[in-house]
């Protein structure tokens, strides 16, 4: 391997020219001749026993290049890369200039790891709510709990809107019965707008026992088989049931929670309802102090480095997937996307993941931090019993320099975050408006000419 040029290039790149040596590629070459000649028919010679030379004259003297190139330049390229000096962050893009007998050429522009220029990251500002609890919080936190007491009741009256019938019912088109119109026993809250329009709001005034007739028109935009259509359902109501709500009060606190009184356990939920919106305030206020941090910092932060951390959100989220019985495939088909319209939405954020890193990594220099033994062996400890598992089995897992560079990170961030205030946010600077160019008026018999600015 040879090095032949050495370019940098715009956005954090580097592209290198990189000459692969004869013997290297004809070695290749002769590789990808014995792992592909039997699948080439040669006239005159049993499968697999032509010669390379007589392949080569029927299909062209570059017929393995393709793969012995795909063999080679990987190792090539890492070799280059190495020698340079050169911290490569992300994939290359490679181009192949010229192959031969005398070997091949390829141009790889290399992903580097940006210079980060930080800017001010001590005493920054940003906004915090303030979290205020209302007795309607208060309410609504205590919905779910009255919702769950809550009983259908059996009543003997006529249905009404909000009550839950248990209804038979089948469907006719024409007088004849449809697929999927049936069913038994069903549990239909009147106004909830399950069924299809029109027909929960003429089983209002119906008693159990009673039988009806509805007329339907199906919506235009049903399924093929029965949009548009008029057709008409038989309902049998077998049963009116209400829901009773119960009495919210000290013997209702008594049944669904610790505490003896109402005023109690609304006080309780008033706390909690405080605490996750001061978590969300203070973690909203760390995100927009990050913000300020990146922004302050220059940095050109190549598109390489950007897909890999994409790759890496896309491999998280398929785990997640599959942790829940769903493959990615599956997925998409469900929301009608593709991978690259996923990756295309994931990328602001892997821009942000990477942005972040690089910012908090030059604090971490500027700041001499650092990660010792001790804080490595602790966070080992508590990721263990997190997880219920052995130290040893989290640090088979889990790599001691992605913990360590996890940890360093987080001493960085936690210095920013500890030392900045409270208050309003700094507006970003504008550009200053460009002066317009003024140009030299020109003769009317001279050429057109790019103005230029006197």
């Amino acid at each position: 391997m040879k090095v032949t040029s050495v370019e940098k290039k715009e956005k954090s790149t580097v592209e290198l020219t990189i000459q692969v040596e004869a013997d290297v590629f004809e070695a290749a070459v002769q590789q990808a001749y014995l792992k592909n000649r039997t699948k080439i028919n040669v006239p005159g010679f049993r499968k697999g026993k032509a010669p390379r030379k007589i392949i080569e004259g029927m299909y062209g003297s570059g017929v393995f290049y393709e793969d012995a190139i795909e063999a080679t330049y990987p190792a090539a390229y890492a070799e280059a890369v190495k020698e340079q000096g050169l911290d490569d962050v992300g994939y290359p893009h490679v181009e192949l200039v010229e192959a031969g007998k005398e070997g091949y050429t390829f141009k790889a522009l290399v992903s580097v790891r940006p210079e980060v220029k930080l800017g001010e990251y001590k005493g920054l500002t940003a906004p915090k709510t303030e979290a205020e609890i209302t007795d309607a919080d208060v309410d609504a936190e205590l919905k779910p709990y009255i919702d769950r007491a809550t009983r259908l009741v059996s009543v003997e009256r006529e249905a009404q809107n909000g009550d839950t019938v248990v209804i038979d019912f089948e469907g006719f088109d024409n007088g004849v019965a449809f697929d999927g119109g049936k069913g038994e026993n069903f549990d239909l809250k009147l106004g909830s707008g399950s069924f299809v329009p029109g027909f929960e709001e003429q089983l209002v005034g119906l008693k159990a026992g009673e039988e009806k007739d509805l007329d339907i028109t199906f919506p235009e935009d049903y399924h093929a088989d029965l949009a548009g259509k008029a057709v008409v359902f038989h309902v049998k109501v077998k049963e009116v049931k209400e829901s009773q709500v119960p009495e919210v009060d000290d013997e209702f606190a008594k049944d669904v929670s610790e505490f003896d009184t109402l005023e109690a356990f609304r006080a309780d939920l008033k706390e909690k309802v405080a605490q996750r919106r001061q978590a969300q305030a203070q973690n909203d206020f760390e995100n927009k102090v990050m913000e300020q941090l990146i922004a302050n910092m220059e940095c050109e932060i190549p598109d390489g480095m950007v897909d890999v951390e994409v790759d890496r959100m896309m491999e998280d989220y398929a785990m997640r997937l599959q942790s829940q019985g769903i493959s990615m495939e599956d997925y998409q088909k469900m929301l009608g996307v593709n991978a690259d319209m996923i990756r295309s939405s994931a990328r602001p954020d892997a821009l942000r993941r990477v942005q972040t890193m690089l910012a908090l990594e030059a604090v971490a220099a500027a700041e001499n931090l650092e990660v010792n033994e001790e804080e490595l062996e602790a966070e080992f400890a508590r990721l263990a019993e997190q997880y219920k598992l052995e130290a040893a089995q989290v640090k088979a897992a889990v790599p001691a320099e992605d913990l360590k560079k996890d940890l360093l990170l987080k001493k960085a961030s936690e210095l920013v975050i500890s030392s900045a205030q409270v208050g309003e946010a700094p507006q970003a600077e504008e550009a200053p408006a460009e002066k317009p160019k003024r140009t030299r008026k020109k003769k009317t018999e001279e050429p057109a000419e790019e103005p230029k600015a006197e």
